[in-house]
């Protein structure tokens, strides 16, 4: 199971609580945080994203965590691991995730929550490979893809198959860490 509480240098990745409703509800409202999630959530979109991460975590060990600054407990977000299941076409696969508070874009939160996650999957959890993916035109969760050491995989890359043809975000690309086994 995910560690309830990876900690970072500026960062602590933990499992949600009742108070994180709210600013999570807000985040997704938030049209420039939507675009690149298929659109803005309702406050009960959002609770039910909530519950199930919940229950990811409870029962399967994946699953979303909450991003908080720990200096102050001010939520960023949410970041990570779980399985990729069908109908996406880079199934079956482990990837990685994040969701951002547009007010911590930049600053290197989700590259540094990541990182912590991917050590996680890797050295923990024993994963050989994580992969993300996003639409070819998200420039900067792309960005923290390749600050995060991943390498693209154009073999893998797919067109999203829950949006429409011609949706400029349908076409995705598709990132690899693998995990580096020491030689003996």
């Amino acid at each position: 199971m995910i560690d309830p509480a990876i900690e970072t240098q500026r960062l602590r990745l933990r499992r949600w609580r009742d108070a994180d409703r709210a600013p999570f509800a807000a985040m997704m409202a938030d049209p420039e945080v939507g675009y690149w999630l298929g659109g803005t959530m309702s406050a009960a979109q959002a609770d039910a994203f909530v519950d199930r991460a919940e229950t990811e975590l409870g029962t399967a060990g994946w699953g979303f965590l909450v991003i908080e600054r720990k200096s102050d407990g001010v939520f960023f977000g949410c970041a990570g691991l779980r399985p990729v299941r069908e109908p996406l076409p880079p199934a079956p696969a482990v990837e990685i995730g994040w969701r951002m508070a547009r007010e911590a874009w930049g600053a290197g939160y989700a590259t540094e929550g990541a990182r912590a996650l991917l050590a996680d999957g890797f050295l923990r959890r024993g994963l050989a490979e994580i992969i993300a993916f996003t639409a070819v035109s998200n420039r900067r969760s792309r960005a923290v893809m390749e600050r995060l050491g991943m390498r693209r995989a154009p073999a893998r890359d797919f067109e999203h198959p829950t949006l429409e043809a011609g949706d400029p975000l349908r076409p995705h690309v598709v990132y690899v860490a693998r995990r580096v086994i020491p030689a003996a």
